[in-house]
């Protein structure tokens, strides 16, 4: 005796909007630029730009830019990809140091703790997460314009 099939509703499905990684810039280049790490890529304009005066970059934008800065560091990420938020000799300094963080796993950077030391000047220190052991990057930007430009920058 053949069962009689019932028809079944289908569960009621609905797109839910993609969440923004914790890191993610607002532009992309491609993955095999930045080996799955964050991306900024070159800029037209530059995320770290702000019209009025005396304003300073909120606190995403500065952890973008320390995130970007410790995967230059341990090596994720070509300086390239980060030239255009540094002044000439800070970007130097930057290709010169290499790879200065030994991890295996992605580094993630914290909050940054910010202070303004003076008008037109940033300063920012971020706790770079990397697996079982931490480090501190120590940033300083000024602004070129309406341009916030990274001119030093410190990791221990």
């Amino acid at each position: 005796m053949p069962s009689r099939l019932r028809p079944v509703s289908l569960p009621h499905v609905t797109l839910t909007p993609v969440p923004d990684p914790p890191y993610d810039g607002d532009r992309r280049v491609s993955a095999a630029t930045t080996d799955g790490a964050l991306a900024l890529a070159p800029a037209q304009p530059s995320p770290l730009v702000w019209g009025p005066p005396g304003s300073i970059p909120d606190e995403r934008h500065l952890r973008h830019l320390g995130q970007a800065l410790a995967e230059v560091l341990t090596g994720r990420r070509p300086p390239e990809t980060v030239a255009d938020r540094l002044a000439d000799r800070a970007y130097a300094e930057l290709v010169r140091a290499g790879r200065m963080i030994r991890t295996a796993s992605r580094p993630l950077v914290g909050r940054p703790h910010v202070t303004q030391p003076k008008e037109g000047a940033v300063e920012m220190c971020l706790l770079v997460h990397c697996g079982e052991r931490h480090h501190v990057l120590a940033v300083r930007l000024e602004r070129r314009g309406v341009q916030w430009v990274c001119t030093d920058f410190e990791t221990a």
